[in-house]
C-alpha cells in the first residue's frame, strides 16, 4: 500500500468522526429524535420517500437525521437501503377515487362533486415567521390558540368531517370525460406490466409509464423549474389544476399461493390531475388534455410539477413539436434523478491528479510551440487601423 493512500485513509476515518461531530452540533441543545423528524417534519420526510423510491417514513426520518436535513444525501441513503430489500412482486393499481381524503381542492369546480376539503394547506397562510414556535414548554410549542384537542372539540369535529365525505369521489377528469371533452385514457394493448426502471436499462422514446415512474422519484427542483418553463412559454402549456387530493389508499398485493388480493395497509400520497387545453387536429376534436402525478406522503408541489411536465411530454402523442426541454423525454429521464446527478457533479471533488497533470502538460506544450513560431510576435499585435 502506498504511503500517500495510507495517509488518506487515515484521514478519510478522521473525517467520519467529524461528520458525527458536526451532525450532534452543540451537546448543550436537546438532540432531535427521529420519530420528531418524522411527526414534524412530515413534509420534508415524503420528499425523501419519494426521491428515495421506498416508502417508509421512519426510515427517510432516519437519512434525514444521517444526512444532517440533507434531503439529496438522505434519498441517497434510502435508495442504497432499498436494493438489499427482497422483492416480492408488484402490488395492485391504487384506487385512489377511494382515498381517505384528508385535502382534496379543485380550481375548474367551485361545487365539486363530493366537495372540496381544504385541510392542512400553507396556502393561505401568511408568510411571517411565528416566533411563538421558539418557545418551548415541556417539549411543547407555546402557541396563542391552542389545538382542538385541548379545547375539548376536535375529535368530534373530526369525526363529523369524515363522516360528511363521500367514500368514493369521481375525479375531475372523469366528471370532463363523461361528456366527451376529456382525451379518453386507456390501458396499452394487453394491459402489460409497467416497465421497472430500477431493473431494467431505459431506451428511447420512454413510454408513459416509464416516464411517471422516473420523475415520481425525480429531484422535485429540477421538476418544478421545468414545470414553470412550460408555463412561461417553453412549452405553450396553460394548465388548470382539474383535483389535487390528499389521503391514505390502501395497496393491496396478491400471492401467487392464494390467488386473491391481500391488503397490506394504507400508504398516504397525494395525486394531481391538470386539465390542459388543446386545440385539437383533423383527427382529434378540440378537447381537453391530461396530466398526471403521484408522489408518497404529502407532496403537492411535487406532484404538480409532475403533471405539468407529464403533459410536456405527451407533446409528440398530440402531433405537437417537441423543442424545449420539458418536450424531450431523454432530457427530463436523464437529469431528473438527483442521485445519480449528484454523484456525477460531487465526483469532481475526487483525486483527479494524472488527469490534470495531462491536462497541464498538454497546455505548456502547446503554448510552448505557439511562443516558438516565427510569427507569434505578429499575431498578438493589434491590427492598423483602417
Amino acid at each position: 500500500m502506498y504511503v500517500a493512500v495510507k495517509g488518506g485513509e487515515a484521514a478519510i476515518l478522521a473525517s467520519h468522526e467529524l461528520v458525527a461531530e458536526a451532525r450532534r452540533g452543540d451537546a448543550s441543545v436537546p438532540e432531535v429524535t427521529v420519530a420528531q423528524l418524522r411527526e414534524q417534519m412530515g413534509l420534508a420526510c415524503a420528499r425523501v420517500m419519494n426521491e428515495g423510491s421506498l416508502y417508509d417514513a421512519d426510515l427517510a426520518a432516519l437519512a434525514l437525521k444521517q444526512a444532517q436535513g440533507d434531503a439529496i444525501e438522505a434519498a441517497f441513503l434510502m435508495r442504497a437501503y432499498r436494493t438489499t430489500l427482497p422483492r416480492f412482486g408488484s402490488s395492485q393499481p391504487l384506487d385512489t377515487a377511494a382515498m381517505a381524503i384528508r385535502r382534496r381542492v379543485s380550481a375548474t369546480y367551485k361545487d365539486l362533486p363530493g366537495g372540496q376539503v381544504l385541510g392542512p394547506t400553507y396556502d393561505y397562510t401568511h408568510r411571517l415567521f411565528d416566533f411563538a414556535l421558539m418557545e418551548q414548554r415541556d417539549g411543547t410549542a407555546a402557541h396563542p390558540n391552542p389545538p382542538h384537542h385541548e379545547r375539548g372539540e376536535g375529535e368530534d369535529t373530526a369525526r363529523s368531517a369524515a363522516a360528511s365525505l363521500d367514500a368514493h369521489m369521481p375525479r375531475v377528469p372523469d366528471i370532463l370525460g363523461a361528456e366527451g371533452l376529456m382525451e379518453e385514457e386507456a390501458p396499452p394493448v394487453g394491459d402489460p406490466a409497467p416497465f421497472d426502471l430500477t431493473r431494467e436499462p431505459v431506451a428511447f422514446p420512454a413510454g408513459r409509464d416509464v416516464r411517471l415512474q422516473a420523475m415520481a422519484r425525480g429531484d422535485e427542483g429540477f421538476l418544478l423549474g421545468l414545470g414553470y418553463s412550460v408555463q412561461r412559454g417553453f412549452g405553450g402549456s396553460h394548465p388548470f389544476v382539474g383535483e389535487i387530493r390528499v389521503g391514505e389508499v390502501a395497496v393491496e398485493f396478491v400471492p401467487e399461493e392464494l390467488g386473491f388480493a391481500v391488503d397490506l395497509g394504507d400508504i398516504t400520497v397525494t395525486e394531481c390531475q391538470m386539465v390542459n387545453q388543446f386545440a385539437g387536429s383533423k383527427e382529434v376534436p378540440p378537447q381537453f388534455t391530461r396530466g398526471y402525478g403521484l408522489a408518497f406522503g404529502h407532496a403537492e408541489r411535487k406532484a404538480m410539477s409532475m403533471s405539468l411536465v407529464d403533459r410536456a411530454l405527451k407533446a409528440p402523442e398530440f402531433g405537437e413539436a417537441a423543442e424545449y426541454p420539458a418536450q424531450q423525454d431523454e432530457f427530463v429521464l436523464y437529469h431528473s434523478d438527483n442521485v445519480e446527478a449528484a454523484g456525477f457533479v460531487e465526483h469532481l471533488k475526487l483525486p483527479h491528479y494524472v488527469d490534470f497533470q495531462g491536462e497541464l502538460e498538454l497546455i505548456r506544450r502547446i503554448r510552448k510551440e505557439r511562443d516558438a513560431r516565427p510569427d507569434a510576435g505578429a499575431q498578438t499585435q493589434p491590427e492598423a487601423a483602417q
